[in-house]
């Protein structure tokens, strides 16, 4: 594997973390709100925590690694 081809995938690889992290926190923290508001609606009641969390976190990953891949292919594209 060259040099170039090492930090595009490292690139998508980074952005994708992040995404799984800024995901599961915005997905938490709207399930904590939701919990905490003054009028608490049924299906606030009926979600996991849990599974929108990692449902967070997985549009988190998706979006992250499209990210990269865009960036990626424009900047393959200027050379």
């Amino acid at each position: 594997m060259d040099r170039k081809n090492k930090r595009i995938l490292l690139l998508v690889l980074a952005c994708s973390a992040a995404g799984v992290v800024l995901g599961g926190t915005a997905s938490l923290a709207q399930s904590n709100r939701c919990l905490q508001a003054e009028t608490v609606t049924n299906e606030c009641l009926i979600q996991d925590p849990v599974t929108k969390t990692i449902q967070g976190m997985s549009t988190g990953l998706i979006a992250g690694a499209g990210a990269a891949i865009g960036a990626a292919w424009q900047v393959r594209h200027e050379d």
